[in-house]
């Protein structure tokens, strides 16, 4: 039987019936659409918890007698959910592919900027190296003795001398 057949059943509402069976977790089975399904156990079992609340006992008070343990069960339509599992399983293959193929592509791109940058970078330390040594250079000629100091040569003008009379030129070596 169905909630409302069992609802009438017991001159309940269907809600009541979804109520009692939620809150006192009963284990019912449903069917392919989610709706209960329920056996002559089950209705034996939601008639004794009626009779329980008509006479005064609370519905949290209520623990379900002889609980069965079973499993949910429903028929599924195998056929139409293998072919929509295996069409979800392709596309989700198809997405991981494109997104390797995706994160292949910018890590090679990330690998050439890289290598670019290196390079330019090592451009500018050969650049610095270099500049490094011609002061170098600078330094050492500037810090390093004087060996081959240049004389200082003046210009060579005919300047006019003062010619010494001959009486001071004989008495100079006095």
């Amino acid at each position: 039987m169905n909630t409302s057949e069992v609802a009438k059943l017991l001159g309940v509402s269907a809600s009541t019936i979804q109520r009692w069976v939620k809150q006192l977790e009963l284990p019912m089975e449903k069917n392919e659409r989610g709706h209960y399904h329920f056996s002559s156990e089950d209705i034996h079992q939601l008639k004794e918890i009626h009779e329980k609340l008509q006479a005064g006992t609370l519905l949290h008070e209520i623990s379900p007698v002889g609980e069965k343990k079973s499993i949910r069960k429903g028929t599924v339509k195998a056929v139409e959910n293998d072919k929509a599992m295996e069409k979800l399983f392709e596309k989700v293959q198809e997405l991981e592919l494109s997104l390797h193929a995706k994160a292949d592509s910018v890590a090679s791109y990330q690998l050439l900027q890289h290598r670019r940058e290196i390079e330019e970078l090592q451009d500018q330390v050969k650049k610095l190296t270099q500049q490094m040594e011609h002061l170098q250079g600078q330094l050492n000629e500037l810090n390093s003795p004087l060996q081959t100091e240049k004389p200082i040569v003046f210009e060579q003008t005919k300047a006019k001398r003062k010619k010494k009379n001959f009486m001071s030129s004989l008495l100079g070596f006095l």
